[in-house]
């Protein structure tokens, strides 16, 4: 048998004093009601009720157990209440992980526009370049750049990130313009420190000569600074870089040797039902930074 079930039809015999009143209130044969108690009985091998021919009554452990049945079944009760607060509309918290680029160029912005949408919703931004366990560590979705590695996890396909190579025009203009990837050996080029010696300065022709940049950092924000004020050239995003370009401040390098795009994704764990606050991000994100609809019908 059910136990919570036959939790609830205890608790209603306590209630309404007879195992007939019970019936009728949970809408079961009389011949049930006995048979959801004596399952009870058996499973905590003690009575639960005494019976006379004109009185029932709670033996002390019986009395005991009912009003902790009370407090399970309350609590069920609250939490499908709240479950189906959830389902009906857009509200709680969305903890979410990306990395430092794209979530404070891009995601931050567009959360603002979402929060906008949904006054219910709060958002947590957690911004950091290494992986971390999306279940393990109770994040309601992530953005990914790269191949992804085989997961549980759903992933929706956004677009792909870009990379760009550029410099200032004062640096252009003491150092020379390189135009293929052999001219990089005599400039400074800013080192990415989570840039591993294979992926470090990697081009669509390789050279493995470049001099190690005197400054380097795990940041993308510092070395484009750096490259604003001169000091070399710098590889990173499209959208870190963009509106540096825009505003003349860098100038677009060798475009013809830039590295393959890499794909980007957002990833949530797997739920037969989402909760609105998750669909309504999902949807969000889709419509915000997805793919072209022929390229994503393309791609399926």
């Amino acid at each position: 048998m059910d136990k919570l079930r036959s939790m609830e039809v205890f608790v209603a015999v306590v209630d309404a004093g007879s195992f007939t009143a019970a019936a009728v209130q949970c809408e079961i044969s009389p011949v049930m009601v006995g048979k959801h108690i004596q399952f009870l009985e058996e499973l905590l091998a003690a009575r639960l009720l005494t019976r006379t021919t004109r009185r029932q009554s709670l033996t002390e452990l019986g009395l005991q157990y009912a009003e902790q049945c009370r407090a399970i079944l309350a609590q069920i009760s609250e939490a499908e209440s709240g479950a189906a607060r959830m389902r009906g509309g857009a509200r709680g918290v969305l903890k979410i992980t990306s990395p430092v680029t794209f979530g404070s160029e891009l995601l931050a912005p567009a959360m603002v526009d979402y929060l906008a949408q949904y006054p219910e919703m709060r958002a947590d931004l957690h911004m950091n370049d290494r992986l971390v366990d999306v279940v393990e560590d109770g994040y309601d979705a992530a953005i990914r750049i790269g191949r992804l590695e085989d997961s549980t996890l759903i992933a929706r396909p956004l677009r792909p990130y870009r990379m760009m190579i550029c410099a200032a025009p004062a640096y252009l203009q003491r150092k020379g313009t390189p135009l293929t990837p052999a001219d990089l050996v005599t400039h400074e080029c800013l080192d990415f420190l989570h840039w591993n010696k294979h992926v470090r300065w990697r081009l669509s022709e390789e050279v493995t000569d470049i001099p190690v940049s005197r400054l380097r950092s795990n940041n993308g924000q510092a070395l484009k600074s750096a490259a604003v004020a001169g000091f070399g050239i710098v590889m990173q995003s499209e959208l870190l870089l963009a509106s540096e370009v825009a505003a003349g401040r860098l100038v677009p390098l060798m475009e013809d040797y830039l590295p393959a795009s890499r794909p980007m994704h957002l990833l949530y764990p797997r739920d037969r039902q989402p909760t609105p606050k998750l669909s309504t991000f999902i949807e969000f994100m889709v419509g915000r930074f997805g793919l072209p609809a022929k390229t994503h019908a393309a791609s399926s």
